[in-house]
């Protein structure tokens, strides 16, 4: 698959090494701009379809994170390339695909490449398709606490389950909603061999449900009732292995 990139990154030299290094060893990247400062790759991103950038963090008049705080809806994979490692946290919060150290190994590129070329074609395939999980959901039931007892739920009819504190909504497909004094992890666990994936920290949906994937940053799912529920970046690539 062909990726469209750009470079951003304050000092000329950096930004020719790596651009070498791509054309020499990841051939499915085109590097279609550059950009020394966060207002010229502002606009360069605004202005082409994307699916990577190189984003180094520290550059004059801001860093990567301002940057990305003004994209806003990010809709292309990034790569974070520093020569500090105190900034992989935040890398991390800002959903990096990947994060390089200077000076740059070209194996690691090669990794980060590979890693995004794997996750937009999943994107593209999964892209306004109906969508096929590989497996079925387990034919199974759970059971939810209440004040005189507990209810018995077939996990087939839950839709997705939402976080609410210690709390837990579950969204049944007869438009019934249970809330349950049980986290969200709880049912990540009970619900782990049920075909059920955690997209979100607020949110573990049944994958048999999702109809349609949507890209974005972390992108969305619709699931058969028409709802659309959010995924993270970080759950993004987990969530796309479900399905074919």
């Amino acid at each position: 698959m062909k990726l469209t990139s750009i470079i951003v990154e304050d000092e000329e030299n950096s930004r020719e090494i790596l651009k070498n290094y791509l054309k020499k060893y990841c051939p499915n990247v085109t590097v279609i701009g550059e950009a020394s400062n966060i207002e010229d790759a502002l606009i360069l991103i605004r202005n082409h379809d994307l699916d990577l950038v190189f984003l180094d963090v520290e550059m004059p008049y801001g860093n990567a994170f301002d940057l990305l705080d003004k994209v806003g809806d990010v809709n292309f994979e990034t790569v974070f390339v520093t020569a500090y490692n105190h900034y992989a946290v935040e890398a991390l919060n800002a959903h990096a695909s990947y994060y390089l150290m200077k000076p740059i190994s070209i194996d690691e590129l090669i990794k980060a490449v590979d890693y995004v070329t794997e996750i937009r074609t999943k994107e593209d395939a999964l892209q306004d398709q109906v969508l096929i999980p590989k497996t079925n959901s387990v034919n199974g039931k759970i059971t939810i606490p209440q004040l005189e007892g507990f209810e018995i739920i077939n996990t087939a009819d839950i839709l997705y389950c939402k976080a609410d504190d210690n709390y837990t909504e579950i969204y049944l497909n007869d438009s019934k909603k249970k809330l349950v004094s049980k986290t969200l992890k709880h049912f990540e666990d009970i619900l782990k061999d049920s075909c059920f994936a955690r997209v979100h920290k607020s949110y573990l949906v049944n994958v048999n449900e999702v109809v349609k994937y949507v890209k974005g940053k972390g992108g969305s799912v619709v699931l058969s009732n028409g709802e659309e529920v959010m995924v993270s970046a970080s759950k993004k690539s987990q969530l796309l292995s479900y399905f074919k």
